[in-house]
């Protein structure tokens, strides 16, 4: 096994603290696991700070806390507090319920740092009726809250074919509620999403027109005609690229997620992985489970790899792709991504760019 954590790799910068699973949103595109009724919160926030604190020693420095929705939980603010003990910068990743104006004022006094808002869409009634929850008016108040704090604000829309037509709306709306990033990021297509697939999946044309309605605006930014302040990240579904993403930045080598149960993972979705064995907080130090938990070293370095990601050039940046994505769609995780185009099952990715269903099936 080569580049790996306790092999000379560096430690993680960034934990992802999913604090809980409760949402009161319906997205069809939830990253959270479909049976999610069934993972029970594990760790309390005296235990979130031990966890905080393990993690800085291991070399963390920033801290996403999220979910589900990470207001659902009434210890928020002591988690917030622990954060920042442990030297943390705390990054709060909310859809806006059911946090309130008052209820940020207090987070943002314990050291909340940064806000990043979902938007479902421009407008109250295409993100609502997406979000399956009126809320609308409620995220754009803690929109404006957060500003009126100091605080940096970050709007992250998922796109697919239902919204992409709303970019340019998006980026008004950014520019008028003076945020600081909007992430236009195109639906991956796992958990809930894959599921959706069908009903989520962009065209070609939708994705080539909401591309240019970026560059052109990136244009004006640089000619000095709009706010340059504003930074936008468009970001291709896996889908369309033809070459795979680096899971994470690479399994196991810059983040690591601690879902609600305590498991500690390199990304997401890996604890549905049949055959591996990720350790949990609750039960080992976030050293040992970073360092020496068998799922951590399962794809870290290339010696794992076989043929075509073996012998090509790209196998230290790309890593293979996504472990979860493939696993998903080949029932093998440690094969070639097919969202490359240099897989044998690259036909599956190419197929499913014409699927097409009208209807969602929400989270619930």
């Amino acid at each position: 096994m080569t580049d790996a954590a306790g092999d000379g790799a560096p430690g993680p910068l960034n934990l992802i603290a999913e604090l809980t699973y409760r949402c009161p949103f319906q997205c069809p595109y939830c990253s959270n696991p479909i049976d999610f009724r069934d993972y029970r919160e594990s760790l309390s926030a005296e235990d979130w700070g031990r966890v905080f604190d393990e993690a800085a020693a291991l070399g963390v420095v920033h801290v996403g806390l999220t979910g589900g929705e990470p207001s659902a939980r009434r210890d928020l603010e002591e988690i917030v507090e622990r954060a920042v003990a442990a030297d943390l910068y705390p990054h709060l990743m909310t859809a806006g319920l059911p946090l309130d104006v008052e209820r940020l004022n207090g987070l943002a006094e314990r050291g909340v740092r940064s806000v990043q808002i979902s938007l479902q869409d421009a407008t109250a009634e295409g993100s609502d009726r997406i979000a399956g929850t009126p809320s609308f008016e409620q995220k754009i108040a803690i929109c404006e809250r957060t500003v009126e704090l100091g605080l940096a604000l970050t709007l992250n829309c998922v796109l697919h074919r239902d919204n992409l037509a709303s970019v340019p709306d998006l980026i008004a709306l950014a520019q008028r509620l003076h945020a600081d990033r909007l992430e236009l990021a195109n639906t991956q297509y796992h958990a809930w999403a894959l599921k959706n697939r069908a009903a989520l999946m962009p065209t070609q044309e939708q994705l080539s027109e909401a591309s240019e309605v970026v560059r052109a605006a990136q244009r004006r930014q640089a000619e000095g005609k709009e706010d340059p302040n504003l930074k936008m990240l468009f970001v291709l579904p896996d889908y369309f690229a033809d070459r795979p993403k680096p899971c994470m930045g690479g399994w196991g080598k810059l983040a690591m997620v601690v879902n609600p149960t305590g498991l500690v993972l390199p990304c997401h979705e890996a604890g549905e992985l049949r055959g591996l064995e990720f350790w949990s907080a609750t039960e080992h130090s976030i050293a040992e489970c970073w360092n020496d938990s068998p799922g951590f070293q399962a794809y870290r370095g290339t010696d794992w790899m076989s043929e075509p990601c073996r012998s090509c050039a790209d196998r230290e940046s790309d890593f293979g792709g996504c472990r979860c994505q493939t696993f998903r769609l080949l029932g093998d995780a440690s094969l070639t991504d097919p969202a490359c185009e240099r897989s044998s099952e690259h036909h599956q990715i190419v197929a499913a760019r014409s699927e097409s269903s009208a209807a969602f099936v929400p989270r619930r």
